[in-house]
């Protein structure tokens, strides 16, 4: 699935790399009506999702009512231009990367919607970088019963996952790519959902989704995206339909935050490769890299690549 791409409207910075301007911010709604309306099947306005998300990102949102909102997005859905605007809200929630001049166009990223023994980030980012991309990859945790990125890395003694935007552009002038999460700095309030979204049974909304994963890639600054959206007995969508309306949803949002997106339908009946838990699944990652490891793995950093 691909869309070209469209003018950056969603530029969630008015310049590289500046924490956001507070200046012109919308009155706050009350959120208990934000809910009510939400709940009811209303359409909520671009200015009253970006109230939700400050209530969330500056901590006056109580997790209830925070719970009670994804909950009802679940049940209600959000349309394109309401899952566009949270997911602008929530990029423009932290700051924004900046990178040099002679990185544009190489700026790239890859993000997976998670599955039993997933671990193509581990070596596909390294890989990229070795074709000469920069990779400022930001990751997530597990979700539901998938494990995360940033949980195979915390398995290597010592690895630190926690790195300043300063940090992440020194590493990738240095080796390239980097692997971090969320932090107060970038996307906080996707930090916030992030995590409540697992224990409010509500991780499998395509809005929600979709926001999660492009806030933090518009917080990237990123010149292309590739997305690897998975369906079956394995994964969080079991039908290739259900996984291609939230591929459309992704790449649709992707481009209208104007960076070029494509996403890749992948099958998820069964692990991927041979090791499951996250000290084998980086080496597992280690394998792939060297040339070896298992072919479906081999073949999947292939062609996201």
């Amino acid at each position: 699935i691909a869309v070209p791409a469209g003018p950056n409207r969603g530029a969630s910075c008015p310049e590289p790399g500046c924490p956001l301007s507070r200046t012109g911010m919308d009155a706050p709604t009350p959120l208990p009506s934000l809910i009510r309306k939400k709940r009811d099947g209303e359409r909520l306005e671009d200015a009253e999702i970006r109230s939700f998300v400050r209530g969330v990102t500056e901590g006056t949102a109580q997790q209830g009512q925070i719970g009670a909102m994804l909950m009802a997005i679940r049940l209600r859905g959000m349309d394109a231009g309401e899952t566009l605007a949270l997911t602008q809200a929530m990029a423009s929630s932290g700051r924004t990367l900046a990178w040099p001049p002679a990185w544009h166009g190489l700026v790239v990223d890859k993000h997976s919607t998670g599955g039993v023994g997933d671990k193509v980030s581990l070596a596909l980012a390294p890989a990229l970088a070795a074709c000469g991309c920069k990779v400022p990859m930001i990751s997530g945790r597990g979700l539901g019963h998938t494990g995360g990125t940033l949980d195979k890395l915390e398995a290597i003694p010592g690895f630190r996952v926690s790195q300043s935007p300063e940090e992440m552009r020194h590493i990738l002038a240095r080796v390239g790519c980097c692997i971090v999460g969320q932090s107060a700095e970038l996307a906080p309030a996707d930090r916030v959902l992030y995590g409540l979204r697992d224990v409010t049974a509500t991780v499998d909304s395509p809005a929600l989704i979709t926001a999660s994963i492009l806030s933090k890639k518009a917080a990237e600054r990123l010149s292309a995206l590739v997305l690897d959206v998975k369906f079956g007995g394995a994964a969080l969508y079991p039908t290739q339909e259900s996984a291609r309306e939230l591929a459309r949803s992704l790449v649709e949002v992707g481009t209208h935050l104007g960076i070029r997106t494509a996403a890749l339908l992948t099958r998820m009946e069964q692990p991927l490769g041979r090791a499951v838990g996250n000290a084998l699944e980086v080496l597992e990652a280690l394998e792939c890299l060297g040339g070896g490891g298992p072919p479906d793995l081999r073949h999947l950093v292939t062609a996201l690549g």
